[in-house]
């Protein structure tokens, strides 16, 4: 089996695209997991905030307005 071939094989049939996308989503993964692992270690949990501003995403404390 030569470069062509594979070439030939992996962009144009269906099962070799499939094989490109899913060995890309694999790999992106993998990178993906390994870079998290690795920022997790260098910005460690250093607990609550002093300030009082704990802002979180889905916080209902917002007064809604009576009109909407």
């Amino acid at each position: 089996m030569d470069i062509g071939e594979i070439y030939s094989f992996i962009f144009g049939t269906p099962a070799g695209v499939g094989i490109l996308i899913g060995v890309t989503l694999v790999l992106c993964v993998i990178i993906a997991f390994l870079l998290e692992r690795r920022t997790r270690k260098i910005y460690a949990d250093r607990g609550p905030r002093e300030d009082g501003d704990d802002w979180e995403l889905f916080d209902d404390d917002e007064e809604e307005e009576d009109g909407e």
